[in-house]
């Protein structure tokens, strides 16, 4: 199954499933649905919901 990315719309940081986050606990492979409800934003705070899938 291929990754993912997600771009946040109000700031446009991307969360690349492959890569994950691990600063923030996300493995690389972490997928967009197995992210907890209540994240958010690495960069602006952004909620969950504010993210777009999007192809790279």
């Amino acid at each position: 199954m291929d990754y993912k990315s997600w771009m946040c719309l109000i700031c446009g940081w991307i969360y690349d499933e492959a890569e994950g986050l691990p600063e923030e606990g996300l493995l690389p492979g972490t997928r967009w649905t197995d992210i907890p409800i209540n994240w958010t934003c690495s960069e602006c705070g952004a909620r969950k919901e504010d993210f777009e899938m999007v192809q790279i």
